[in-house]
């Protein structure tokens, strides 16, 4: 058997495949969890899905709410499943993963959009995502370090002295 490499992009592929069984299913997550990432043989790899699928679904009340708070007028249950579980995500690894940067789990969220849901998902799950963290920036909620810092906190290399 050859040894594939993942990369994120595949690995957050996953869980989304992850996250709908496990809606579709209720039960079962370590099973679906299992099975699903049995074919990601780096470690590091598969510590990523396990924690991005755990940090969603262990805090999927407070992620809910941030995107309920964005949403006005629509009820959580119009918005597509598929729509849902990546706003979960990306809320998720805002929250959660310090040395993710913002930019890229809000690109990477809406870069899966185009391929699994519908023509205007990109916009409404970029629009929320980007409300979500610049809420989060007014409130100094959100931590990053490493490589996940916050861009704008970073000095451009013409301006460091």
């Amino acid at each position: 058997m050859t040894d594939k490499k993942f990369n994120r992009r595949e690995v957050r592929e996953k869980c989304l495949q992850i996250l709908y069984a496990f809606e579709m299913n209720g039960e079962g997550l370590t099973s679906i969890t299992n099975g699903i990432l049995s074919d990601v043989n780096k470690k590091v790899d598969k510590e990523f899905g396990e924690t991005l699928v755990n940090k969603v679904v262990g805090n999927q009340k407070e992620i809910d709410e941030k995107i309920k708070e964005r949403v006005n007028n629509w009820e959580m249950d119009r918005i597509a499943l598929i729509d849902k579980l990546l706003l979960r995500m990306g809320i998720a690894e805002l929250l959660y993963f310090n040395d993710i940067p913002p930019k890229v789990s809000i690109n990477e969220v809406i870069e899966i959009a185009k391929n699994y849901s519908t023509s205007n998902s990109g916009k409404f799950i970029n629009g929320i995502l980007d409300a979500i963290l610049n809420e989060l920036k007014k409130n100094g909620l959100i931590s990053k370090t490493g490589r996940g810092l916050i861009d704008e906190t970073l000095p451009k290399k013409n301006e460091q002295t």
